[in-house]
């Protein structure tokens, strides 16, 4: 996988990826932007901001305020890839959302997601 292509995505698209797949499976754009929150520490009002924006994956991730500590208790398999074997610092948090996401579209409970019980 070309990774400097998905580091060069714009957020906005991504995001809004993000947000497509959690509906089609009845789940809501705030319980996406809970989850993007707790993986990086943005403010509603920033993540609101950055997904109007133009800021790249890549920085998106770099320019985080504060990746949650307990994102390396995410594990299991992204597009066949275990999320906890990705040695590429950028793209193993990249595969957290897409895990963190994915269970989101399962339907697994909110606090299962975040990693709170």
């Amino acid at each position: 996988m070309n990774h400097e292509k998905v580091y060069q995505m714009k957020f906005s698209k991504i995001y809004q990826l993000l947000i497509d797949k959690a509906q089609r499976k009845g789940r809501s754009k705030e319980e996406v932007n809970e989850i993007i929150q707790w993986l990086t520490g943005y403010s509603p009002l920033k993540l609101d901001e950055l997904a109007s924006s133009t800021i790249t994956y890549a920085d998106f991730f770099e320019k985080a305020p504060k990746l949650n500590p307990n994102r390396k208790y995410i594990t299991g398999t992204v597009c066949g890839v275990r999320v906890e074997e990705i040695q590429e610092p950028l793209m193993q948090e990249i595969r957290y959302l897409d895990k963190l996401i994915d269970e989101l579209a399962k339907g697994k409970k909110m606090e299962k997601i975040l990693r709170t019980s």
